[in-house]
């Protein structure tokens, strides 16, 4: 199990807001996704952080599939980036897992996908520290600390208004999540 490196991770604001969620299996993975998917509107930046193999990219599959996408949803591991388009909005799922350095983030040209027609969902943001845009809404993903409950924790934070608004949102679609 690989942990992220906060140490590099890109500044965050702090929070505007935030919510924790036990998901119990990969159901409650794909019913999140399918009400997190329609509050993300172009111009969004999402950050998905936290153990490996504990969802990122289901929680990404799920929400494009919710958006009507049919085809294949892939982790962009080795490809960096995987592009979607969805109801004339792009989608593009980002995976820095691999670099070596942030300057791949910038040689690479990843730059030119962050824009106000697209919705930037990225796994491993600190591995572009300092080049990948500010998050809107950050995901971390943690397996249990108590080893006797299966499933996942999600913590979701808002940092900015639009975060913040779709979170509440959300906070009002899942029962008992509101605070």
């Amino acid at each position: 199990m690989h942990s992220p490196n906060h140490s590099l991770s890109p500044p965050l604001s702090s929070p505007l807001s935030s919510l924790t969620l036990a998901l119990p299996d990969e159901a409650a993975t794909v019913a999140l996704g399918g009400r997190l998917a329609p509050l993300l509107d172009a111009g969004t930046v999402v950050w998905l952080d936290g153990d490996l193999g504990a969802g990122k990219t289901t929680l990404v599959r799920a929400m494009l599939r919710q958006l009507g996408h049919h085809g294949p949803v892939k982790s962009p591991t080795y490809t960096l980036v995987e592009v979607y388009v969805v109801s004339s909005i792009y989608w593009y799922h980002f995976d820095f897992y691999r670099f070596n350095d942030t300057e791949e983030f910038v040689d690479a040209g990843l730059g030119e996908y962050f824009r106000n027609d697209s919705v930037c969902l990225v796994e491993w943001p600190e591995k572009a520290a300092g080049h990948v845009p500010p998050a809107d809404l950050v995901l971390v993903f943690r397996f249990p600390k108590n080893h006797h409950h299966s499933g996942r924790v999600l913590e979701l934070s808002a940092h900015t208004e639009r975060g913040q608004s779709c979170l509440n949102t959300l906070k009002s679609l899942i029962p008992g999540a509101a605070a």
